[in-house]
């Protein structure tokens, strides 16, 4: 039963409600991000790469939707739902290429992708330490979680310093 003054079960702040279900929703976009940008770069390094880290991302969310159910956090269909609409919208922007993925797209992505682990990296140090979660769920290791972020970034790093010199001193202007 939700306590009344926290509105959430067994007590769970609703500051933190509301960022786990901020920040699922986001994981959900870079999940869908690195799925969609695995597929446009399939049978090549890039696509090798990021096949890596979408999955390690698919595997994140997964897990944090598993803290969101340990703390009594129910998940917003809502937010999940304009996220994954958010990712699609994306899709439309000018790349410099009317009718084909454009060095560009692969460069925006993947500098995209590189925020979202940073901020990933943060999110578990944030659980972790200011909302206090590797007490209530001691079996989550923060730690692990903070350093795959920082290894999934340090995969795709230099993909996305190459997408950017492809795109930026080897791409042509209409």
């Amino acid at each position: 039963m939700p306590s009344r003054r926290t509105g959430t079960p067994f007590g769970v702040n609703n500051f933190l409600g509301i960022y786990l279900n901020d920040q699922l929703a986001m994981g959900v976009l870079w999940r869908d991000l690195a799925r969609r940008s695995q597929r446009a770069n399939r049978g090549t390094e890039f696509g090798d790469a990021l096949a890596d880290v979408a999955q390690g991302i698919s595997e994140d969310v997964e897990t944090f939707r598993e803290i969101m159910r340990r703390v009594g956090v129910p998940m917003n269909p809502l937010k999940v739902g304009l996220a994954a609409a958010a990712e699609r919208l994306g899709r439309l922007k000018l790349n410099g290429s009317l009718t084909s993925y454009s060095p560009l797209s692969r460069f925006v992505e993947l500098e995209f992708l590189t925020m979202g682990l940073l901020g990933k990296k943060q999110l578990w140090a944030t659980l972790r330490d200011q909302a206090g979660l590797a007490d209530r769920i001691p079996e989550v290791d923060f730690d692990a979680l903070i350093e795959r972020a920082e290894a999934q970034r340090q995969i795709l790093e230099p993909f996305r310093a190459l997408a950017g010199t492809e795109a930026f001193r080897n791409g042509r202007t209409s």
